[in-house]
């Protein structure tokens, strides 16, 4: 009897964990399933989803609103891989087989189209990310 590979964890990270790295997660989960362990966290967690993040993962068929922003100090154990949303020294060093800079634009403050397009690049990334652990 074969036994099933183990899930592959993945940890996501940003300052705030209220954009960026929620919809990375939200998108590592959709896409990588039973296979993928998916978290983030940030340095200084803002204690809330952005609710652009929310509205614009629910285009995707994603309720954001069931994740909460989280606090790096509440994740633990070894990771596949660790990715940080683009927030240079601001993002703490977490240990990982492997570690990626996404050096992604903060959507916070973008519009509509703006948004979307950093939210479909993530949805790319977490893709070939995946195919690659």
């Amino acid at each position: 009897m074969k036994s099933s590979p183990a899930k592959k964890r993945i940890l996501f990270v940003c300052v705030e964990n209220s954009n960026r790295s929620q919809m990375a997660e939200a998108f590592a989960r959709i896409q990588g399933g039973d296979a993928v362990e998916a978290l983030s966290a940030g340095s200084k967690p803002s204690g809330v989803i952005n609710p652009k993040a929310i509205r614009f993962m629910a285009e995707l068929g994603y309720d954001l609103a069931t994740h909460a922003s989280k606090s790096l100090d509440r994740i633990d154990g070894e990771f596949d891989a660790v990715v940080t949303m683009g927030c240079g020294d601001n993002c703490p060093w977490v240990p990982a087989r492997r570690r990626e800079d996404w050096a992604l634009p903060d959507p916070k403050h973008m519009d509509d189209d703006g948004y979307r397009a950093v939210r479909d690049e993530i949805s790319a990334r977490v893709k070939t990310l995946l195919s690659t652990l």
